[in-house]
């Protein structure tokens, strides 16, 4: 069997690109999930990072394995058919929620590092999706396969001039008082789970496409692998930040400090991460949409960005920390499914 590498890696990007978006590539969701623990944060992403290889290799070589085209069949086939379906409203609107977080994250991408309009950075946006979505999946991975690596490149910059810091050992070592430090125990499942659950609206679809399951394997495997290093690299960065919970973009007020020069490259980077994401879950959700009703690609895209500018309109850091984690809890029934569905691969 021939290996195809490049197409590993194809997926990876993706996978990579789905999971780093607004609040990931801002640093918050990374602060809000992890470094406001301290050490314990750190022992929380090596989990998750464990957790994001494993089962997103799985993930997308059941749904390559059982055919399916969007992630409805493959939460009917986790759940079985009247939980699937229930399971899959909730799946819209999660990704309606999490599209409109990434929406209002460019706002503020736009608002708090240009200067310019919040509206400007969302409709911005949302002209550029359009664009990229019209394309398919070719547009989906060439956007990746040009955002991620530069993405990886910037976190592991940071990270090296973190750690040369004199008192960054004190920092990693450190655990600070949190009123709900408890929450730094469910963190690497909650966070895993959202994500995965997420990211399936993306990568049911890639999978179904690319069907080898070598290359789906390994692009999970090389996927989550890269995940990790992000999260390591972002988390060795944020915590040398004081009062790190105050600020939308801690990544971009990181970078003014420590490599001013890079500053104007990185912020362009945080918002391709942030459109990586959103045409990730549009993709999704327009492929869930046409399971329902058989309407064009432009109509179902317009209906998705409409109700998620109308939810992006409250604010950014507002909606990161109550949507996130609440959709973390609800995403643990499908992670646990997930966990313990058995697969074997085909000989």
């Amino acid at each position: 069997m021939r290996k195809n590498w490049a197409a590993a890696f194809q997926i990876a990007a993706v996978y990579v690109g789905t999971v780093v978006g607004a609040g990931f590539a801002t640093g918050r969701e990374i602060v809000e999930f992890f470094s406001r623990f301290g050490f314990f944060g750190f022992i929380s992403i090596l989990m998750s990072g464990y957790l994001l290889i494993m089962l997103g290799s799985k993930l997308m070589r059941i749904a390559a394995q059982i055919n399916a085209v969007s992630y409805q069949e493959l939460n009917v086939h986790l759940f079985g058919k009247i939980a699937g379906k229930g399971i899959n409203i909730i799946m819209l609107i999660m990704l309606l929620g999490v599209s409109a977080v990434m929406l209002a994250g460019a706002g503020a991408v736009f608002e708090e590092q240009l200067g310019l309009s919040k509206s400007l950075g969302v409709f911005l946006t949302i002209f550029l999706s359009f664009i990229v979505m019209l394309v398919g999946t070719k547009g989906i991975f060439a956007v990746n396969s040009f955002v991620v690596p530069i993405m990886i490149c910037f976190s592991l910059m940071l990270m090296t001039i973190s750690i040369r810091q004199t008192d960054f050992l004190d920092k990693l070592l450190y655990i600070p008082y949190a009123v709900d430090g408890w929450k730094s125990v469910l963190a690497p499942f909650s966070y895993s789970a959202l994500n995965l659950a997420l990211a399936q609206a993306v990568l049911v679809p890639i999978a179904n496409e690319i069907k080898d399951d070598w290359t789906i394997k390994w692009g999970g495997i090389l996927g989550g692998a890269a995940l990790t290093v992000i999260l390591l690299s972002s988390h060795f960065t944020l915590i040398m930040l004081p009062n790190l919970e105050v600020y939308e973009i801690p990544m971009a007020i990181i970078m003014k400090q420590i490599a001013p020069f890079f500053y104007w490259i990185f912020v362009l980077v945080i918002y391709g991460e942030i459109f990586t994401s959103v045409i990730g879950n549009v993709f999704g959700l327009d492929r869930q949409v046409k399971q329902y009703i058989a309407v064009p690609t432009f109509v179902s895209i317009s209906v998705i960005f409409l109700i998620s500018y109308v939810i992006s309109l409250v604010d950014y850091s507002m909606l990161l920390s109550n949507l996130y984690p609440l959709f973390g809890y609800i995403s643990l029934t499908f992670f646990v499914l997930l966990w313990l569905k058995p697969f074997k691969a085909n000989k």
